[in-house]
């Protein structure tokens, strides 16, 4: 599945007269940019059920089930699907109002490898009839591949039941014979919803007249909602899909269309059949079906016809013109650098008005959010531009790597997410190399998930298949662990192995298994063959050795380095305040690959495969010129922590030449510091030393992540409260100055931009918190400009939430009265969009006692109406915005009153370590105030 998505965002037409406000609310929005931002194991098939004596399945299957269906959510392994003959008859006409239905028939050619009497598929929320099972068929040679040469021998199917575990078994009257293929053929039929997961129905406006249109998504386990099927990923097979569809509209799928013929319905009325060409062998997860009246653009590629449909209007405009020009570069990109041809004769890519993903990967069909594909003609910044390049990057990157190549199962789904997030970069930067993607990919890739990888129970990368069980747990993978942490540990592995190496490794990878399926373990293999045929590049252990310490236990080590002994050694980093910090199998030891310079000069590469370990050329001279720098350009998973002295001749080498230090390492040296300094490492102090440079620092990417640190969202009302706001002020603007005026000097020369007839378009780093500046200066005419927005029909996802978060940022306590009494409207907004209000209100200095009450007014009204949902985001919130023990005091007796108590469990919980964060935040704070006197001046 694909990436998040984003776009501009417009504001008012007076721009002439509000740059010198938008110049302040830059200024504004450079002090809050914080706010927008057990061992492994080889992988072995499910055991089969024990046999009963007649050699049938049976024994271990849900209790009062019929045998051959197990306890677990993995099929049995007796069947396995060849091909599926799928016809799809979504029975929707335009205008027609619901509800909806589809219906279908499938035949599923299989190969019996077991004696069973019961054949186990799944099937979930689907209507299955005419049920039946036809064989033994002739073997490939005798008949025609896909099709039924002749009834054949009917196996009766007296009974069929819908087991636990969304499985359908068809319990059979004779046995079918291992060895020998039959055919599975099965009428169903299914409700067409709005819900964007399975096959669903959408309604969007185009050119002012309302249209809807039927798309797919079935990933991970949604296949099986659309039609009977072996719906896991190493289950492959081909299929030959057939669509029935209204005539107006047109019918897109996996392959090329062949064929359009009509047919009559029971009521005489007319219907277009499209046939589409016999598809690849490929997992049910990516099949892909999408119906509508959309326009499309076109362009070939090395004979690989490419698509782009989208709305008429956005066609007629061009806003897909630009996803058009660098998807087929990137396709032929990555054809050379893998040097694996693109199996495929077509590539369709759809503009969804609505989508739950960023983007699916479907092979042929591929479907995305709109704003994740249109960059509007009219941009002049080219921010918008790397977003699609990035998100289209990585599903094309899918095409080889989840497509081509499976995991196995959803535990080793960082084979195709994490190794796709990687490549993303790569096919950006070769369609846009002016941008400085590698900064990108470190400030929303890499240091993100570094924060999130450290809390005691985050899973590990990779996991035993029986600890993923369940609807539940698969969705629940597909997280910045699997996406973010996946690509950190794969642009580690490129960097010490070299490109050159990991290429060719992924070559002989992707052979191997083309149209099949892997686990990491396979992965290791044949990066290992190619470690072995060379002599440049040696390793201290096996690959897969290496890279199990790192995929196979939760969290990362931080590196402590003494540079007067010359010893480095090794701990999982965890919160050093938490007692209750637990060891993993591995006792908390990584094969650490160490990139570092000393003096400006790099070094060569540099192993710790053990607890601590001594490097004498790690001992430096007296001089305070004699520096050292780990993990030059963040190229290793890990954070590093220095002793003092190198951290004072560092600091000092900032204060003096700050470009002797590389951005990337900059950037990752403050966020180090900070980190270690929330986490109980070291003192607050140390990492404050590190900021006296920033007048110098010219990169707004690591100014971005020092305002992370020094003014996160959740101390913004505690600093106003406290001596520290003023002293940080004044420190920091001093030293915001030279960056300052450079950004007002790019608006300035970007007047023109500004003073578009409707709208203006705002930088993409700065648009949230300009915006949100934007309705605190102005009064119930910006509010109102902002409610309009975001009602407007062009507005896309990440506008829409951009301007929820402006609206919060008014300064009149009735604007924000109102805007929550708007969240209370069915009509006006979603019900997930409540939830999200009262948390944009709640984290302003004014809003939060406004939405406090507004919570204990109208609890019972959200209870009623949105339910425990609704309950957990709300509570989360609010407890972390509490800054004083009268507030919690205050939610404690709310919660006491008015929660069941399984929630006042979970809610009391929060308020502890709401607790504890007031008391750690007051200590912080009083040493930021002390520092601060003796440092503001400097």
């Amino acid at each position: 599945m694909g990436a998040r998505g984003g776009s501009g965002l417009y504001v008012g037409r007076r721009a002439a007269a509000l740059v010198a406000a938008v110049l302040l609310a830059l200024l504004a929005a450079l002090l809050a940019l914080a706010a927008l931002y057990g061992r492994c194991r080889g992988e072995e098939a499910p055991p089969a059920p024990p046999k009963s004596p007649d050699g049938a399945a049976g024994g271990a299957g849900v209790p009062g089930g019929p045998p051959g269906v197990p306890s677990w959510r993995r099929l049995p392994r007796h069947l396995l699907p060849l091909h599926y003959d799928l016809e799809l008859w979504p029975r929707v006409r335009p205008g027609q109002a619901g509800p909806f239905s589809f219906v279908g028939q499938v035949n599923i050619t299989v190969r019996c490898r077991q004696d069973t009497r019961a054949a186990v598929l799944h099937s979930a929320g689907l209507r299955i009839r005419g049920a039946a099972v036809r064989g033994p068929l002739p073997e490939p040679g005798d008949a025609v591949w896909g099709s039924l040469p002749n009834p054949g021998v009917v196996v009766e199917v007296p009974e069929l039941q819908e087991a636990a575990g969304e499985v359908a078994v068809l319990e059979l009257r004779g046995r079918l014979q291992a060895g020998r293929r039959y055919v599975l053929q099965l009428g169903f039929q299914g409700r067409l919803e709005e819900d964007l997961d399975g096959l669903f129905l959408t309604r969007y406006t185009d050119q002012g007249r309302s249209s809807m249109l039927i798309a797919s998504q079935l990933e991970p386990t949604y296949a099986r909602t659309v039609y009977p099927c072996f719906d896991e990923p190493a289950m492959k097979a081909t299929f030959n899909i057939r669509i029935i569809h209204d005539p107006s509209y047109v019918a897109l799928s996996n392959m090329p269309a062949i064929d359009t013929s009509e047919m009559k319905d029971e009521n005489g009325s007319l219907w277009t059949v499209t046939t589409f060409k016999t598809s690849l062998k490929m997992s049910t997860y990516i099949t892909a079906f999408v119906i509508c009246d959309f326009d499309y653009v076109t362009r070939t590629e090395r004979g690989n016809e490419i698509r782009i449909w989208a709305r008429k209007e956005a066609i007629k405009n061009g806003y897909v013109d630009y996803a058009l020009n660098i998807t087929g570069p990137i396709f032929s990109f990555l054809e050379d650098l893998l040097n694996i041809s693109y199996p495929l004769p077509k590539t369709d890519l759809v503009a969804l008005p609505d989508f739950g993903a960023g983007a699916m990967e479907n092979w042929g069909l591929m479907t995305f959010q709109e704003s994740s594909l249109m960059y509007l003609p009219s941009d002049k910044f080219t921010s918008r531009k790397a977003m699609i390049a990035i998100i289209v990057s990585h599903e094309l990157g899918h095409q080889w790597f989840g497509n081509l190549v499976t995991m196995k199962w959803w535990n080793d789904l960082w084979l195709n997410e994490g190794l796709a997030s990687y490549f993303e970069y790569l096919g950006a930067t070769f369609v846009e190399p002016r941008l400085s993607l590698d900064k990108i990919f470190y400030d929303h890739v890499v240091q993100p998930v570094l924060r999130e990888d450290n809390e005691v129970g985050v899973r590990s990368l990779s996991q035993n298949e029986d600890k993923i069980k369940g609807s539940f747990s698969l969705i629940s993978l597909f997280d910045s662990i699997t996406y973010n942490k996946g690509a950190s540990i794969t642009w580690m592995l490129s960097g010490f192995l070299t490109e050159k190496l990991f290429i060719k490794a992924l070559n002989l990878y992707l052979k191997e298994f083309s149209f099949s399926n892997a686990n990491q373990d396979d992965l290791w293999t044949h990066i290992q063959m190619v470690v072995d045929a060379q002599d440049e590049v040696h390793l201290p252990a096996s690959v897969k050795k290496i890279m199990d310490s790192w995929t196979c236990q939760n969290g990362f080590p931080v590196l402590t380095l003494n540079i007067t002994t010359g010893t480095i050694s090794q701990e999982q980093f965890l919160n050093k305040k938490n007692e209750n910090t637990s060891t993993d199998s591995y006792n908390n030891t990584w094969i650490v690959p160490i990139s570092w310079m000393r003096n400006g000069s790099s070094q060569p590469l540099i192993w710790l495969d053990k607890s601590s370990k001594f490097f004498p050329e790690m001992q430096v001279s007296e001089s305070e010129y004699d520096w050292i720098l780990l993990n030059v350009n963040l190229s290793g998973y890990y954070r590093v922590n220095y002793d003092q002295l190198n951290l004072k001749r560092l600091v000092h080498l900032l204060e003096n030449d700050p470009k002797a230090i590389p951005a990337v390492s900059r950037f990752q040296l403050l966020d180090d510091v900070f980190a270690l300094t929330q986490f109980g490492y070291i003192q607050i102090e140390t990492a404050l030393e590190l900021t006296k440079y920033l007048a110098r620092e010219d990169e707004l990417f690591i100014w971005n992540v020092v305002l992370l640190n020094l003014v996160p969202e959740n101390l913004e009302s505690t600093l106003k409260n406290y001596e520290v706001y003023p002293l940080l002020k004044k420190y920091l603007l001093k030293r915001m100055l030279p960056i300052y005026h450079y950004y007002a000097g790019f608006i300035r020369q970007n007047v023109d931009a500004l003073e578009h007839d409707y709208f203006a378009k705002i930088p993409f780093l700065i648009r949230r918190t300009v915006s949100c500046y934007g309705v605190a200066l102005g009064s119930d005419k910006e509010w109102n400009f902002a409610w309009e927005m975001y009602n407007h029909t062009d507005s896309t996802k990440e506008d829409k939430d951009i301007l929820l978060s402006a609206m919060s940022c008014a300064k009149e306590s009735w604007l924000l009265h109102r805007y929550l009494q708007y969240g209370l409207s069915d009509t006006l907004f979603s019900s997930n969009c409540t939830s999200i209000i009262i948390s944009y209100v709640v984290t302003k200095d004014i809003g939060h006692r406004i939405a406090w009450d507004f919570v204990t007014e109208n609890w019972p009204l959200l209870n009623e109406r949105y339910g425990k949902e609704l309950l957990h985001d709300v509570l989360k919130v609010m407890g972390r915005f509490v800054n004083t023990d009268v507030q919690i005091q205050e939610l404690q007796v709310f919660y006491n009153t008015t929660l069941e108590e399984d929630e006042r469990v979970t809610a009391t919980l929060l308020l502890e370590f709401a607790k504890v964060e007031n008391v750690e935040r007051r200590q912080l704070l009083t040493k930021v105030a002390d520092w601060l006197h003796k440092n503001v001046d400097d």
